[in-house]
């Protein structure tokens, strides 16, 4: 009776592993300790190891761990595309090694070995397009037409010359210092792709995170079916009821069921746990780069919008506090003659103190959810009108 909760702890503890390395730095977990379990796995953790492997090993050791590190993160690398098709290969490896047995089943039709075939292979497809496509590099042959289209701002996007490539920058443009390129349309360098997601590829992108969510979805369901006809088929429910006389209420035959599939269908309980768990996360990712996409904003824009409304705020705090300042220095100077109010009065007086200016984002590249849509699925360096564009 010990192993399902066991199992539940092991995955629970997993999950807010997960969690907290790949979302622990989201706005809605700061100050918690999700973020401090994200800080301690990507910065902690390595610091204590490198102290650890120079006292152990000496520097030269260390140096090849910082070498290592510079390759895996500084340079483009294959080393997250081959584990992403490790994990696809072997995941579905042993979907089929150990499930497509029950296929079909009481829930399940055999018309599900090939929906899931023709689900990888959409999926894998989409990896390849987003990986070796064009992100939208800019060049001296096309950085006109992409000044043209992108106006700055003036507010988070200044005209100005990009250092390295000694061209002119268009607004939403960045330069990816692993790629060693400007990119258009700049959202962030994705590791898995070993590619920059910009203006020709974030279609490409977005379709990948929700074909994946709904492939570990799908997957997910699927082995639940599969418990649950090969519960019904066996007649577990029954047996236990009837047979051993355990009462027929949830409470009662959880721990029953729950052992059997353990010792049964143990790869299909962990199979589906851990679908489920990527299905979470790939979840919340989509909802975040769907939310990008109906706004026209990326990533590398909603940094540079919190910095600056972060900035702003400070200056309006800073000006508030001079201007009470200000005030109240005016006002002591013409009351010094006055006599002074009672304390009542003056304790329930209330504070002329001017509060700070609210900072408003105003985003110009933002024109309709509908237009949004359209300028991801057909980017404009795409339409006849962007090759007609040059910088007057």
């Amino acid at each position: 009776m010990e192993v399902p909760w066991l199992l539940v702890v092991h995955g629970s503890v997993t999950a807010l592993v997960v969690v907290s390395f790949l979302c622990g730095q989201w706005p809605i977990f700061e100050g918690t300790f999700i973020q401090s379990i994200n800080h301690f796995l990507t910065f902690g953790a390595y610091h204590y190891l490198l102290r650890f492997v120079q006292s152990v090993c000496g520097t030269g050791a260390r140096d090849l761990v910082l070498g290592v590190e510079r390759y895996c993160c500084d340079r483009p690398n294959p080393i997250l595309q081959v584990f992403y098709v490790a994990i696809i290969g072997v995941t579905y490896f042993i979907i089929v090694q150990t499930s497509f047995e029950y296929i079909p089943g009481y829930y399940v039709s055999g018309l599900h070995r090939y929906l899931s075939v023709v689900a990888v292979a959409v999926g894998a497809i989409l990896f390849v397009l987003t990986s070796f496509s064009d992100p939208g590099t800019v060049t001296a042959e096309n950085v006109s037409q992409y000044v043209s289209s992108y106006p700055y701002d003036n507010v988070i996007f200044v005209e100005k010359e990009c250092s390295t490539c000694k061209i002119t920058r268009p607004a939403r443009a960045k330069h990816c210092r692993i790629c060693d390129k400007c990119v258009a349309r700049f959202d962030h360098h994705c590791g898995w792709m070993n590619n920059c997601i910009g203006e020709k590829n974030t279609r490409y992108f977005v379709a990948f995170l929700v074909w994946h969510f709904l492939i570990c979805l799908y997957g997910a369901m699927i082995l639940g079916f599969i418990l649950a006809g090969e519960l019904k088929e066996r007649k577990i429910i029954y047996i236990l009821t009837v047979y051993y006389g355990i009462d027929n209420s949830f409470s009662g035959l959880f721990p029953h069921v729950a052992q059997w599939l353990l010792a049964v269908h143990n790869t299909q309980i962990l199979l589906s746990v851990f679908l489920a768990i990527l299905a979470l996360l790939l979840g919340g990712f989509c909802a975040y780069h769907t939310h990008l996409c109906l706004t026209n904003t990326t990533t590398n824009e909603t940094f540079k919008w919190q910095d600056y409304i972060m900035w702003m705020k400070k200056e309006n705090e800073a000006k508030a506090a001079a201007a009470a300042l200000k005030s109240s220095i005016g006002s002591a100077n013409s009351n010094e003659h006055k006599a002074p109010p009672s304390k009542w009065r003056a304790f329930f007086m209330r504070s002329r103190t001017p509060s700070a200016e609210p900072v408003v984002k105003n985003n110009i590249y933002d024109r309709g959810m509908i237009k949004n849509l359209c300028e991801v699925v057909v980017p404009l360096s795409e339409r006849k009108a962007f090759s007609r564009r040059k910088l007057d």
